[in-house]
């Protein structure tokens, strides 16, 4: 019997403004899937994190760091990832501080499983308490004096000073004067049990909509600013472009040894417990 019931391929990201750049061009049908249907479901990086543990989305965001955990059920898309070349996650603080005065502080933190907590942990160990809040509302309770600190992701990056607060340390330049490496801090992975062959044609379908965002970038970005939060246009275009560029098109050869090597630094310190193999589709 012929059928043209479409694969359904349920998709994962972000509701900030580089992945809807990234997925602008499949959300809004801008471009041919053949054989694939998508959906989208928004939710922050952690909820996705933790969902990806029950392997409930084919495709998904995942931060690179609960990817440790994750690698029997899915491979890593070498398209859709944000890297921090010299610029990411932030801490900050109301007062001018040094790193060294951030121990033994109180740092409220976007998520355990997302790579900006694995990058602190690098920076300082153990010596910090945390407390886990959703990202969005982070700057809000660091001003209010309820942490000492903040670790921010997203467009907090850009609008921390609004609130009259300081920043202590970027990690992804703290990463880059360390290792001379981009900090790759997500990235797309898909579920393993599709197969090779279905693996790399998502993954080919993942990669034309982010060249059409970029091809079309005042329409993709019209797009994206429906989630920027605070930012205005031009905030919101220097925020996309600080995490969708050449790397999120291919992570490359620098890419993958930046994870590798961010991956194994999280085992040797102990944070992740088992060493992890990386396998990437595309």
């Amino acid at each position: 019997m012929m059928t043209d019931e479409k694969v359904l391929i349920q998709v994962g990201h972000s509701p900030d403004p580089d992945d809807a750049f990234m997925f602008h061009a499949l959300a809004n049908d801008k471009i041919e899937t053949g054989k694939y249907r998508f959906t989208h479901e928004l939710q922050d990086i952690e909820t996705l994190n933790q969902r990806a543990f029950n392997a409930e989305l084919e495709l998904t965001a995942v931060s690179l760091h609960g990817y440790a955990y994750l690698t029997d059920t899915y491979a890593i898309c070498s398209c859709g990832a944000s890297m921090g070349d010299q610029y990411g996650p932030m801490v900050v603080a109301r007062e001018e501080w040094s790193i060294d005065d951030l121990r033994g502080k109180k740092i409220a933190i976007p998520g355990k499983l997302t790579t900006a907590f694995l990058t602190l942990k690098l920076l300082l160990g153990d010596d910090f308490e945390y407390e886990e809040h959703p990202f969005d509302e982070i700057l809000n309770l660091v001003e209010q004096g309820k942490f000492d600190a903040g670790l921010i992701i997203h467009e907090g990056q850009l609008t921390y000073a609004n609130q009259g607060l300081k920043l202590v340390v970027d990690l992804g330049k703290w990463w880059y004067e360390e290792t001379g490496l981009p900090l790759p801090l997500g990235a797309n992975a898909i579920r393993k049990d599709m197969g090779q062959e279905m693996m790399e044609e998502v993954t080919a379908i993942l990669k034309r909509s982010i060249e059409y965002g970029l091809e079309h970038r005042d329409e993709a970005l019209d797009h994206a600013l429906k989630y920027g939060r605070d930012l205005n246009r031009g905030s919101a275009d220097k925020f996309v472009g600080m995490y969708v560029n050449d790397w999120t098109l291919d992570f490359g050869e620098k890419g993958r040894e930046a994870v590798a090597l961010l991956l194994n630094k999280g085992y040797e310190a102990g944070i992740i417990p088992n060493p992890v193999k990386l396998e990437f589709i595309g």
